[in-house]
């Protein structure tokens, strides 16, 4: 029998309370959006296993030019993200576990959740796009997440709620431009922007999939130790605590998560 993953790493979704981390996890591990969710006390915990490496990753198109570059120059060309690796002929896809730590975002709980970001070898950076305070508070989570966390850790932007900017009515609530966010990116060194709604689905498989190949890029680099049992990023068989407080996992494929079909085993929050 096939092992089940390759590798396992370690991802926390920060950013303030109710910019939808939770909602977004959910969205992930089981197809689904919940209208109403309990305010997150400290952190709660989900899993997935996704496809990482080629041919999957051919669809995430990693290193096309973003929208609007400064000067030409693309964010990835900018950060010096690995070139994608070159999968020999006939080997299997590979496949990456993904332990997700979902962060309180109330300041009460700040001194909890921080102790979370270490080990992490990927994080979502969350704001609401139509609640400027949220993406204000980016630069103090980004602060906090590098002075603790590993260094090198892969972080992406994300900007939920975008169906709050597509009303029905025509009403628009957005008050954070995608060209803002792209900016903000650029100076504070961060790979990707991302914008996704949790309530419909779009963008949240390529906000989690662009951390989980961005880590992959790096493994076929060798900047990790896959058998420290500090380190984030693990290979299969490796000893270690990567998985702890993870009891359940949902394996799908790259847009199952997408699909409202039943037989899904796992729960995330």
């Amino acid at each position: 029998m096939s092992q089940p993953w390759d590798y396992i790493a370690k991802l926390v979704c920060i950013g303030d309370s109710g910019t939808g981390k939770s909602s977004l996890t959910i969205r992930l591990c089981e197809g689904r959006f919940s209208p109403s969710h309990d305010v997150t006390i400290g952190v709660e915990f989900g899993s997935r296993i996704v496809p990482v490496g080629p041919p999957a990753s051919l669809e995430l198109e990693l290193d096309a030019p973003l929208g609007s570059a400064v000067a030409g120059e693309t964010l990835e060309e900018s950060s010096g993200l690995p070139s994608p690796p070159r999968k020999p002929q006939g080997s299997q896809q590979k496949k990456m576990k993904l332990s997700l730590w979902d962060t309180a975002g109330q300041e009460t709980y700040k001194s909890i959740t921080r102790s979370y970001f270490r080990g992490a070898s990927g994080a979502l950076l969350v704001f609401d796009i139509s609640r400027r305070s949220t993406f204000t508070s980016c630069t103090q989570w980004l602060q906090d997440l590098r002075q603790i966390a590993e260094e090198g850790i892969v972080v992406i932007l994300v900007g939920n709620k975008t169906d709050l900017a597509e009303q029905p009515s025509g009403s628009n609530q957005r008050q954070v431009t995608q060209q803002e966010a792209e900016e903000w990116c650029r100076s504070n060194d961060i790979v990707r922007y991302v914008e996704t709604s949790a309530k419909s689905g779009n963008g949240v498989e390529r906000a989690f999939l662009e951390v989980a190949e961005r880590i992959y890029r790096n493994i076929e680099a060798g900047k990790y130790d896959l058998n420290d049992r500090r380190s984030g990023v693990k290979g299969f068989g490796a000893s270690g605590g990567a998985n702890a407080g993870v009891p359940r996992t949902v394996t799908l494929g790259m847009d199952d998560a997408m699909r409202n079909g039943n037989g899904w085993t796992g729960n995330c929050c």
